[in-house]
């Protein structure tokens, strides 16, 4: 009778593991999906805000609240950009425009990094020299002072390092997703809707499977229905993202606008070069996998190998040299 009951505990306590397993499989992806949905959301809302205010104020010319101050809005993106290209010229400028590419928008943002970017190295060569000088074991002076200068050096590429791995981690997804995007703009286009209506919807479409092309989407929409100027906005999108497929994507869209030509035929072709090139990217690091599987083979496979191999045959030899 005790048994049984344990028996039927445990069986209780499997299938409760189990809903809430079941539970959790499928509850966190819509959650995902959700979160990631509303974020796009804010970051549209925001923007369209902002040019909305920015508009107002050039057509009022009226003076900024102490709530609008403090509020992250185009202007002071630009005075503390002009701030920051001021006080370090073309490096500024570069570094902004990086910091847009990783997705980056704060305005502080390039003034953070090109501090962290001098205190690092400093707070590192500082804790490097306090360690080599209290360690127990005594070095030249030539020693410690390379040890340290290296530090200081790996320490101030550090944040150029991480910032440009983002960014070619962003790329690569917008990439990866831009082909199949165009293929839905080109859908809408043909279908009569506008080139703007047609770039907002498709970023909600694909928000919960590229949320990183969809905010930029959204951003040009954004600007392309509140600036009144598509070829700003097309270079802004494309200075923004960075990659090769945004750039082409911008350059066929204003030179369709500029000549008369089909949007719809431009999209096609880009459709195809940019599915073209990622079928070509693919192949590459197809063609780049084995040697790079090499090594790996060669430091665990091989070994196994001779061990599955040898050591039955050298146990077998052991025991016949044992009885005889």
């Amino acid at each position: 009778m005790f048994s049984e009951e344990i028996d039927q505990m445990i069986i209780l306590i499997v299938v409760s593991l189990g809903a809430m397993l079941t539970f959790v499989a499928v509850a966190l992806p819509l959650l995902n999906r959700t979160e990631k949905k509303e974020r796009y959301t804010n970051v549209i809302e925001k923007k369209r805000k902002t040019l909305f205010d920015q508009a107002k104020e050039q057509v009022y010319n009226k003076k900024p609240t102490v709530k609008e101050e403090k509020s992250l809005s185009t202007r002071e993106s630009l005075a503390f950009f002009f701030k920051v290209q001021e006080r370090f010229g073309k490096m500024g400028e570069k570094v902004r425009e990086q910091m847009l590419q990783a997705g980056i928008r704060d305005p502080k943002a390039p003034m953070i990094y090109l501090m962290a970017r001098g205190a690092i190295p400093i707070v590192l060569m500082a804790l490097a020299w306090l360690v080599l000088a209290n360690g127990e074991k005594e070095l030249q002076p030539f020693t410690i002072f390379f040890i340290v200068v290296a530090i200081g050096a790996a320490g101030f590429f550090l944040p150029r390092v991480l910032m440009k791995n983002h960014i070619i981690k962003r790329q690569q997804e917008i990439n990866l997703v831009f082909p199949d995007a165009l293929d839905m703009m080109l859908i809408c286009v043909q279908g009569g809707i506008g080139l703007e209506q047609t770039v907002h919807r498709v970023g909600d479409e694909i928000a919960e499977h590229s949320p990183i092309l969809a905010e930029e989407l959204g951003i040009l929409s954004a600007e392309m229905g509140m600036l009144n100027d598509r070829r700003r906005a097309l270079q802004d999108f494309a200075r923004r993202v960075g990659s090769g497929a945004a750039k082409s994507f911008a350059t066929a869209m204003i030179q369709a606008e500029q000549y008369g030509t089909s949007i719809s035929s431009a999209m096609r072709v880009i459709a195809d070069e940019l599915r073209d090139m990622r079928m070509a990217e693919a192949e590459r690091k197809a063609a780049a996998l084995p040697p790079k599987l090499t090594v790996p083979m060669i430091l665990f496979f091989l070994p196994a190998l001779f061990i599955v191999i040898l050591v039955p045959a050298f146990l077998a030899a052991k025991d016949a040299g044992v009885g005889g």
